[in-house]
C-alpha cells in the first residue's frame, strides 16, 4: 500500500524532475513524467475522497479494486469525485494532460517542442495543486 502522503511527496518530486528535464531540453521525458505526476495526484485525491490511508500497489491489494488499477487519467479523475470541478476550472490544463499515455515512453524523440513541454509542465503543476 502506498501511503497517501508519500504519493503526494513522490508527485512533487517527479514534477521537479520534469522541470529539470525541460531545462535540459529533454522534452519527451518531461512530458512523460508530467503524466505520472497527475496520475499520482489523482491517486492521492482518491485516497482523500474515500478516506483511505493509502492506494493499493500490489496485485493482491488490487484484488477487490480492479477498477482502480489503471493509468487512464480520465478514469482516475472520475474516481476522485471532483471531475466536474477540475474540468470546469482547469479545462485547458486537463485537456492537455488527458492526452497522456504511459505508452508514450516509446514515442520517437524530437516530436515535442519546448512550448509543448512547458504547457504540459504548467498544466501538471496546476492540476497537482488543485488535487
Amino acid at each position: 500500500m502506498l501511503d497517501k502522503k508519500e504519493i503526494k511527496k513522490i508527485a512533487k518530486a517527479r514534477l521537479k524532475d520534469a522541470e529539470v528535464l525541460v531545462a535540459s531540453r529533454r522534452y519527451e521525458g518531461a512530458i512523460y513524467l508530467c503524466g505520472y505526476v497527475v496520475e499520482l495526484g489523482l491517486k492521492a485525491r482518491i485516497c482523500r475522497t474515500l478516506n483511505w490511508q493509502g492506494f493499493p500497489s500490489t496485485n493482491n491489494e488490487f484484488k477487490d479494486y480492479r477498477s482502480f488499477k489503471t493509468h487512464n487519467l480520465d478514469v482516475l479523475l472520475h474516481l476522485t469525485g471532483i471531475e466536474g470541478k477540475i474540468k470546469s476550472e482547469l479545462f485547458a490544463e486537463w485537456s492537455a494532460v488527458a492526452e497522456w499515455d504511459p505508452e508514450s515512453r516509446y514515442n520517437p524523440i524530437g516530436n515535442v517542442t519546448l512550448s509543448d513541454a512547458q504547457f504540459m509542465l504548467s498544466s501538471a503543476s496546476s492540476l497537482l495543486a488543485k488535487l
